[in-house]
């Protein structure tokens, strides 16, 4: 993965042209190991992205006397 710092939004794009890339089945095992494991970083990346997010919104609905938000559980 690049030194900067991506954006959710461009980390999803390069996890899914990866994953198309590894579907497609077309490269080299060397190739698709690489794919892989960047892959991997990118998946791991996109969800502390979105585990930060989820915790900002429970944080600001508590803050301003919402209901009560419960991140992973559905009513």
């Amino acid at each position: 993965m690049e030194n900067k710092e991506l954006s959710f939004e461009e980390a999803m794009d390069k996890l899914e042209s990866i994953v198309t890339k590894l579907e497609e089945g077309d490269v080299a095992l060397e190739e698709a190991l690489s794919y892989y494991q960047e892959g991997i970083k990118l998946s791991a990346f996109c969800h502390e992205k979105l585990t930060h997010a989820e915790n900002q919104l429970a944080k600001l609905m508590t803050e301003n006397g919402e209901q009560d938000f419960t991140v992973g559980e559905e009513e």
